[in-house]
């Protein structure tokens, strides 16, 4: 994909579902009873691996387009699936799922693609085991794919030493099936799509401070569900507004919660013109539109408590540093360097390719801004968020950018390069 600075960015775009709320939406109505309805559903590539994983246990689901309805079998009614289970690209499917899986009555083999069979599973492996789960790594390097022999799980109290809502999801998960109380305590509070989705389902599950519990064994109910639109998809609209200059962008029915929300706060204290407009708190997940206007930005320190919730946002903050005035330090945010790529040394590499000095330290990076920036042949590692925030990046820099691997979108915004055309007008 060639790319490169058009005009200023004009008009609205309606941002496709959140990806985080689509994998939990199938898998807690199939655990649920009756049916779940879901509108603004994400079809890219992940979200579908989760779907077609809970089809092959035996959950009916019909797609049409961003409308999905669940027919949930309960806690109780999956069934042993006949070959291995394929999580594609997708790291929140491997596992959440093992949660589930480690609870299950069956045995079951769950995997997925080369990126996602070098993707850290001890993380989820070790607390599980504290479960009394049998989990295992096939080939003995903590990694997919995992072999779960189901069985009845025992409560637990974990202490995660990171703060990262898949493995606090997992653990919930497997807490179903547990015969107690199970908690989760993390260093900082992550991403709590699971605890507002589970609750809503009808699940006793209670949060106080960095501590999340669940009562086994609830009656979860089939449901409706309307997704907001991903933040984490929204960036690279955000960001593409603020840095080109003119540019004024309205974006529809976006996802503010605020476990999910930094990317907004540093943007401001960055110097953002972002404007929320139609806040709507109706709902578990609050939502609004975001006017955002072309700003000068000024350097910033991200760190801290803030980190997990905009490590997906990371890469795209990474470019809106390279052209703000001054010099970004990120630190706290080693997790980027077990994502879909080692997105430490990946931005790093591609920083400096188009001319923008960086330096990349063990938990982050170091950026300074301000200088005008070139195009150049960019390495996407099959990111979805690297080969995303680069595309934005062209749209401020001189010449070409040349964006190898710029298919991997797929993964999470199929939609990406058309939406970006529709407003660089």
């Amino acid at each position: 994909m060639i790319i490169k600075y058009t005009a200023p960015l004009r008009g609205e775009l309606s941002i496709p579902g959140d990806k985080s709320i689509s994998h939990r939406s199938v898998m807690f109505g199939a655990l649920a009873e009756g049916t779940t309805e879901v509108t603004n559903f994400l079809t890219g590539a992940d979200c579908l691996s989760t779907i077609a994983c809970f089809r092959q246990m035996g959950i009916e689901i019909e797609q049409k387009d961003t409308h999905v309805l669940i027919h949930g079998k309960g806690l109780h009614g999956l069934k042993a699936p006949s070959k291995i289970l394929d999580a594609g690209n997708s790291g929140t499917t491997v596992r959440l799922l093992s949660g589930i899986l480690a609870g299950q009555n069956f045995d079951s083999v769950i995997t997925g693609d080369e990126t996602i069979q070098k993707r850290p599973m001890k993380r989820i492996m070790t607390p599980l085991a504290g479960m009394e789960a049998d989990i295992t790594s096939v080939l003995g390097n903590g990694c997919a794919p995992l072999q779960i022999h189901g069985k009845k799980l025992h409560g637990t109290h974990y202490d995660s030493p990171v703060a990262s809502a898949q493995v606090k999801s997992c653990i919930l998960l497997a807490g179903l099936y547990a015969d107690g109380i199970t908690s989760v305590t993390e260093p900082a509070v992550s991403r709590d799509h699971s605890e507002l989705m589970l609750q809503y389902f009808g699940a006793d599950i209670k949060s106080s401070g960095f501590t999340v519990s669940i009562t086994p064994e609830p009656k979860l109910t089939g449901t409706k569900i309307r997704v907001p639109g991903d933040i984490s998809s929204a960036a690279y609209f955000i960001a593409a507004a603020l840095l080109v200059p003119g540019s004024e962008l309205l974006l529809k029915n976006v996802g503010i919660n605020p476990t999910r929300d930094g990317m907004l706060r540093i943007c401001q204290a960055m110097g953002a013109d972002i404007t929320l407009l139609n806040e709507d708190h109706s709902d578990a997940e609050p939502c609004a539109d975001l006017l955002v206007r072309s700003s000068h930005l000024k350097a910033v320190e991200i760190g801290g408590d803030i980190v997990p919730t905009l490590i997906d946002e990371l890469p795209i903050l990474a470019v809106l540093a390279a052209f703000a005035d001054g010099t970004t330090v990120i630190r706290d945010a080693a997790e980027l360097r077990v994502k879909e790529s080692d997105r430490i040394a990946v931005m790093t590499e591609n920083l400096s390719r188009i001319g923008c000095p960086v330096e990349a330290t063990d938990d982050g990076m170091i950026i300074t801004g301000g200088r005008q920036l070139h195009g150049a042949v960019i390495d996407s590692h099959m990111d979805h968020r690297i080969a995303m925030s680069f595309a934005v990046a062209a749209l401020a820099c001189t010449g070409e950018m040349n964006i190898q691997g710029a298919e991997i979108v797929n993964i999470s915004y199929p939609e990406f390069y058309e939406d970006l055309a529709s407003v660089c007008r």
